[in-house]
């Protein structure tokens, strides 16, 4: 029902996942923040890559986080407890099984869980039956077609290609950021508002070289080499020349550019 996560569920993903969590939280997570008393639901945690800044930022709201994998409730759950966070709960939950009666939650926060969804519209569509009326949803994905850089490359292009192919064959959608104000209005929600939040990386930003570049992005693509190559999608060769031609653009004279969309509705 929910389609399988292309990136797995290794200790070098969980990693890869706290260090974009990280890397990205003024730009993706400044602005987010629910009044005292509000209760939240973070629909697929993972492994609270996300977690520890949603309750960081709203220390007197009450958060459930959900997910789908017991293993990564696990983690979230230890990375929350190592952290002394005390307003957050964890379950195992299904989005489109949700154990909750409707109009439970005042908030919803679905941050790179739309992506990894054959059906995005009718899982948001169960999210909106466990939100109160006149309560809101924020969603956050990337997309990368949205990826470019210099010095540019075919084959760091075909990697990437290759990483978009594989989501899609698992039934999700690495393009969905550009999707987030139709899937919303589908689905029945109001007052949709999207905020592009563009990731601009030069030598000038050396925290971004080393945390979006090297340890988010081409770790990612680097992570679906075997499967990419077993497909057919790509040859050894090439696709390691595309790693290595991403892993250039962390240079002196390199650039690298990403958006990532972030948007927020209501149910009236």
């Amino acid at each position: 029902m929910t389609g399988r996560y292309v990136h797995g569920y290794d200790s070098r993903e969980s990693l890869r996942l706290q260090d974009q969590a990280s890397t990205l939280v003024e730009l993706l997570h400044a602005d987010t923040a629910y009044p005292p008393g509000s209760i939240v639901l973070e629909a697929g945690c993972g492994v609270g890559a996300q977690t520890l800044t949603l309750a960081n930022n709203s220390p007197k709201a009450s958060i459930i986080s959900m997910d789908i994998s017991e293993q990564s409730v696990r983690k979230a759950r230890r990375a929350a407890a190592e952290t002394g966070l005390s307003n957050v709960a964890f379950c195992r939950a299904d989005i489109f099984s949700l154990p909750f009666v409707p109009e439970s939650f005042d908030h919803i926060f679905v941050c790179f869980v739309l992506e990894h969804l054959p059906r995005p519209v009718a899982a948001l569509a169960r999210l909106k039956e466990a939100l109160k009326t006149g309560g809101t949803i924020t969603v956050i994905e990337g997309d990368h077609g949205s990826a470019y850089f210099h010095p540019d490359s075919e084959a760091a292009r075909r990697a990437i290609r290759c990483q978009v192919q594989l989501q899609a064959r698992s039934g999700g959608n690495a393009l969905i950021g550009r999707e987030l104000f139709p899937l919303l209005s589908e689905a029945g929600f109001g007052a949709v508002r999207v905020f592009p939040r563009m990731v601009y990386v030069d030598a000038g930003r050396p925290r971004l070289v080393d945390g979006f570049i090297r340890k988010t992005f081409t770790a990612m693509i680097e992570g679906v080499r075997e499967p990419a190559v077993s497909a057919g999608m790509i040859d050894e060769e090439t696709f390691d020349r595309g790693v290595a031609d991403l892993y250039r653009t962390t240079r002196e004279d390199g650039v690298f550019c990403y958006t990532f969309f972030k948007a927020v509705a209501e149910k009236s």
